[in-house]
C-alpha cells in the first residue's frame, strides 16, 4: 500500500478489503483467553444458547477487524493512534467458517489547529459476511495521521 497521509482522507472515500476466514479454533483460543462466555468457549453449551450455537466473542470481530484496517486503510506510517471512537454495535453472531470483510467511509478530515504536522480522521466501519450482511459497526472513529510533508 502506498503511504497514505491526511490529505488522501477525503470525505466519502470508501474502500471495501480483506478477506478473513473465522474459524472454531481461533474463536475457542480468543474467548478461552478474553471472553470466556459459554457460547464463545463450548461448542455443545452453545448450541443450548439462544444462539443456536458457537458464536465469536465481538471483541474478537473488534480484533480482527482492526488488522483489516491496519494492513490496508490507516497507514502504519502515518498513523499516529486514535483517542476513541464512537458506538460500536455487534449486529449479528459471527459464527465459524463466515468470511468477514471491512468497508470503511471517511467522513470527515481536517488539520490541527496546534499540530501543523498531523491532523484527524473521522471515519465508519461495517465489518461483513459472506452473505452482504453488516456483523459489525463502528462509528465515528478518530484517528490521528500524519500530514504530506512539505516537498524539498
Amino acid at each position: 500500500m502506498a503511504l497514505r497521509y491526511l490529505e488522501d482522507y477525503t470525505p466519502g472515500l470508501s474502500a471495501e478489503f480483506g478477506e478473513i476466514k473465522v474459524d472454531e479454533d481461533a474463536i475457542l483460543a480468543f474467548a478461552h483467553r478474553y471472553d470466556p462466555q459459554p457460547f464463545h468457549t463450548d461448542p455443545e453449551a452453545a448450541k443450548r444458547s439462544t444462539y443456536g450455537g458457537l458464536i465469536a466473542s465481538g471483541w474478537h470481530t473488534s480484533a480482527l477487524m482492526m488488522r483489516v484496517i491496519v494492513e490496508h486503510f490507516v497507514d502504519r506510517e502515518t498513523s499516529l493512534g486514535s483517542p476513541g471512537l464512537g458506538p460500536i454495535r455487534w449486529l449479528l453472531p459471527v459464527r465459524p467458517g463466515d468470511v468477514l470483510r471491512v468497508r470503511a467511509s471517511v467522513l470527515d478530515a481536517w488539520p490541527s489547529s496546534s499540530k501543523p504536522d498531523r491532523g484527524t480522521v473521522t471515519f465508519d466501519v461495517d465489518v461483513i459476511n459472506q452473505d452482504g450482511a453488516i456483523v459489525m459497526r463502528v462509528e465515528n472513529w478518530l484517528a490521528i495521521v500524519k500530514s504530506r510533508p512539505e516537498p524539498g
